[in-house]
């Protein structure tokens, strides 16, 4: 036993252990993947509005494809999750407002469960041919999913809703959010393979050409499929004009207590339509053909309340033309966010009920659930809104005005099908008071941006608190107000009434998208196991 132990303690002696300098570099390199993914994460939020710096997603892909390549699957989900936070902490800090930073981190925390899969994907997928097709298709169907799971789904932060401001715009006309998504995540990963390859080649003085060729193109392709879409942009009239007015109202104060100012929020609405109405008279602004409010314009129910049915009828009258009010009513026990046509003769003549309803905003999914975590919570929700179930196209003196409520304009078929349902132009009335002066506003604009240039229709964007706006069917800013100001915007607008490919196609791109990832992936794990079996035989 006594020999046995000094043999022992002589071999621990004669083995070096590594100098603690070595150690603390190993450790260190170990953790460069982790904060490379986490950084192109951050690197992805930059290129988002209100920012202009659209192009930074392009190296955000490359090294988060960086990063991924050639990863097992354990590696490549902490390390798409990182991403995930990198990405997803800052963009959605709005969701924290008012209501503090639980139900933000929470949201974060399930959101990036879905990045982190996709860079299992991504990883599985890098092994092929021209792995960066793949690995744009495989995001993509991420997206996919995450508009819609859990709860009807959350397509914020959708690669093209970063892309407002740049060349692969046109994309959008071609196949939608999808499409133009796919093709800025395809550029990114394309450029990391180029490079990847460059630095090969000067090390081994040797060049694959097949595979240099298809990193190329990933590149290329995009690019020249987005100038090449650029015939299938245009602001000019199909079905002639008319003249639309936005009212911004404002709200007394910022924050989720401006529901407990619904009167005021109405009288402000009010008054600056009765504000344009002075100002038409006197020649200092153009007659509108009908003026737009915003959503929650009249929380006080005009059906249930004569005050607030009189005042909008004495704006109505003073314009002489109809207004489209976002009221909150009440019908049939239930309670529904819904969009009034209001005729100055006439009053109410039309309905349009908020299909695609904001869970922990507009209704409670596990109301328990959340009671027990936080009573405060539940309080806010008192009732559930119900869901409308009809598309939402106004007829307003013979022109076709669609309707997106909010946060219906971040879901591709709520938009569409108001646009295949007739409309010559868009509307997307919304309410960002509750969100203070965060980017979230500036977020949903570039959103109502994509959606132009998308289905080729006018957007306007009447917004309580701002920022409120008029965007063209090429997807430009005409007109815009600033936040927390009473402001109108006045312009006349093309109407539209042909197709884009998107609007034709539909959920097809997306289809086709998710089943090139389904079978890349597919591709990859049966390649790993006949490996797996070729080297064990």
């Amino acid at each position: 036993m006594t020999a046995t132990a000094t043999s022992v303690g002589q071999s621990d002696q004669l083995t070096p252990r590594p100098a603690p300098r070595a150690r603390g570099l190993r450790l260190l390199l170990r953790l460069v993947p982790a904060a490379a993914a986490a950084l192109s994460g951050v690197l992805l939020y930059v290129s988002f509005p209100p920012r202009t710096l659209w192009w930074l997603a392009l190296p955000a892909f490359a090294g988060f494809g960086w990063v991924l390549r050639g990863r097992t699957w354990k590696a490549a989900l902490g390390l798409g999750y990182l991403f995930g936070l990198g990405f997803l902490l800052p963009l959605l800090v709005w969701t924290g407002v008012e209501v503090g930073p639980g139900p933000w981190l929470a949201l974060v925390a399930i959101e990036a469960i879905f990045v982190a899969l996709v860079g299992v994907g991504v990883a599985a997928v890098s092994r092929l041919p021209a792995w960066p097709v793949w690995a744009a298709a495989v995001w993509i169907a991420g997206e996919a999913v995450r508009a819609r799971l859990p709860f009807s789904g959350f397509p914020w932060g959708k690669i093209a809703f970063g892309q407002a401001e740049g060349v692969f715009l046109p994309l959008a006309a071609v196949g939608g959010t999808p499409v133009l998504g796919f093709a800025v995540v395809l550029c990114g990963f394309g450029l990391y393979e180029a490079g990847r390859l460059a630095v090969e080649g000067r090390r081994t003085r040797e060049i694959r050409r097949a595979a240099a060729a298809a990193a190329l193109l990933s590149v290329a392709v995009p690019v020249a499929g987005a100038f090449a879409a650029r015939t299938l942009v245009s602001d000019k009239a199909e079905a002639g004009s008319v003249t639309v007015a936005v009212i911004q109202g404002n709200v007394p104060r910022a924050g989720l207590d401006f529901a407990s100012q619904r009167q005021a929020v109405l009288d402000y609405h009010v008054k600056e339509t009765l504000k344009l109405a002075a100002d038409v008279k006197a020649g200092k602004a153009a007659r509108p053909d009908f003026v737009l409010w915003p959503e929650n314009s009249s929380d006080v129910d005009p059906f249930a309340d004569t005050g607030a049915a009189d005042v909008i009828n004495e704006a109505a009258t003073a314009m002489g033309v109809p207004i489209s009010v976002g009221g909150v009513v009440e019908r049939d026990g239930k309670l529904l966010n819904e969009q009034i046509l209001w005729d100055p003769v006439k009053g109410p003549t039309a309905t349009y009920d908020k299909r695609q309803i904001q869970p922990f905003g507009e209704y409670l999914p596990l109301r328990g659930l959340v009671g027990a975590v936080n009573k405060d919570w539940t309080s806010m929700v008192r009732q559930d809104f119900s869901r409308g179930t009809k598309p939402g196209v106004f007829d307003i003196d013979g022109t076709k005005v669609g309707l997106a409520t909010c946060y219906e304009a971040a879901f591709d078929w709520d938009v569409r099908d108001t646009v295949t349902h007739g409309a010559e132009m868009i509307s997307v009335p919304s309410n960002n008071a509750t969100f203070d002066r965060s980017e979230m506003t500036y977020q949903q604009l570039a959103m109502s941006r994509i959606r132009a240039v998308e289905h080729s229709r006018t957007v306007t964007v009447p917004v309580t608190s701002g920022v409120s706006a008029v965007i063209m069917p090429d997807g430009r800013i005409t007109q815009r107000t600033g936040m927390f100001v009473p402001a109108y915007l006045v312009q006349k607008v093309p109407l539209r009434t042909s197709e884009t490919p998107a609007t034709r196609l539909g959920i097809l791109p997306e289809i086709a998208l998710v089943l090139v990832a389904a079978g890349g992936v597919g591709w990859a794990i049966g390649s790993g196991l006949r490996s797996r079996r070729a080297g064990d035989a």
